[in-house]
């Protein structure tokens, strides 16, 4: 059988649960790899077939995606160009981790296109959906790569098509400590917004990984470091608390290291806003906004010893067989090519 994956490349949390996939699809089939997006700062260790810029959204430094910026950075005739020459009929089994081009392709050429993300897992009937819901970013995110078939992950499971994270095996791997500082990963705030904040809290130490920083350096009681995984993981492994935004993959392994977790949900971006609901739910401490008022409640949350417990087990190689399961019949149903 040959297979395609196709992985998002905006954001860490695709890549590092695509290193964790691909060995078992390895085992399943001929495996091509599909990357596609320009924000992430980690490499897949795997020989990656299909590399596209693809239609990435780019973080910006006020809490939210730059949509001017990502206006600027968007090639829609090559965006067109490359879904056109990606030769996806060749192929008998297409997954996509919220990946455009290879969904759009599948559309196209009327291929089935099965969806393995935390995105579709957001959109679940059963998913706690943000108060103020935002039509707009529902819209995109219900668009953006829209599957034919979909398996979620989600903070909890909610049915037998929406499972707990994936963890990876060096986060298994770890055993957690705690030095009393906290971790930060905001990357859609700039250094001097965040230090702004921080600097008020002066009781504690603040690790900071930035992506707008090419070196490291401290304020006060503040260290900035330039994002860099090892480092990065190291310090949450050891951290009291972990302070970032409603991201899947950091807030999902802070989860696993029972770690105290404060989340801020980027402007605009409705998943994330869908993640907070969840985690709100589970008893995470989740910031509506970054501003002044919020010196208080971050107070609050350091001070705390709110801790929520989760049972997030080895879980790839159930998902993938699921998965391989559900494609034979679809397959013996003549459904694949239509």
């Amino acid at each position: 059988m040959k297979i395609l994956y196709a992985v998002q490349g905006t954001g860490n949390g695709h890549i590092t649960r695509a290193i964790e996939i691909i060995p078992y699809l390895q085992k399943k089939g001929d495996l091509d790899i599909l990357v596609s997006g320009i924000q992430s700062d980690i490499e897949l260790p795997f020989e990656v077939k299909y590399k596209f810029k693809g239609l990435s959204f780019i973080f910006g430094k006020k809490g939210g995606i730059n949509f001017w910026e990502t206006f600027l950075k968007l090639n829609s005739r090559k965006l067109l160009k490359d879904i056109k020459a990606l030769k996806i009929k060749e192929y008998d089994l297409i997954i996509s981790d919220f990946e455009p081009i290879s969904v759009w392709a599948a559309i196209k050429a009327k291929k089935v296109c099965i969806g393995l993300s935390n995105q579709v897992a957001a959109l679940h009937h059963l998913a706690p959906k943000p108060q103020n819901d935002d039509l707009m970013g529902k819209l995109i995110l219900q668009n953006y790569a829209p599957t034919n078939y979909n398996y979620g992950l989600h903070f909890k499971s909610l049915d037998t098509n929406v499972f707990t994270p994936i963890i990876r095996k060096e986060v298994r791997a770890i055993t957690p400590t705690n030095n009393g500082h906290y971790t930060v990963y905001l990357p859609s705030y700039d250094d001097i917004q965040i230090i702004k904040k921080l600097k008020k809290i002066e009781q504690v130490e603040w690790h900071v990984f930035s992506k707008h920083s090419s070196k490291k350096y401290k304020v006060h009681n503040i260290s900035i470091n330039p994002i860099n995984s090892e480092l990065f993981l190291k310090s949450m492994a050891s951290a009291e608390g972990i302070f970032t935004n409603a991201g899947f993959g950091t807030t999902s392994e802070a989860l696993f290291l029972k770690k105290k977790l404060l989340v801020i949900p980027m402007k605009k971006q409705y998943e994330q806003h869908c993640n907070a609901a969840m985690l709100e739910e589970m008893g995470v401490t989740v910031l509506k906004k970054f501003n002044k008022k919020m010196i208080e409640p971050i107070l609050e949350w350091v001070n705390s010893t709110n801790l929520v417990e989760v049972d997030y087990k080895d879980n790839v190689k159930d998902i993938i067989d699921l998965i391989i399961k559900n494609h034979n019949v679809l397959i013996k149903d003549g459904q694949i090519d239509k």
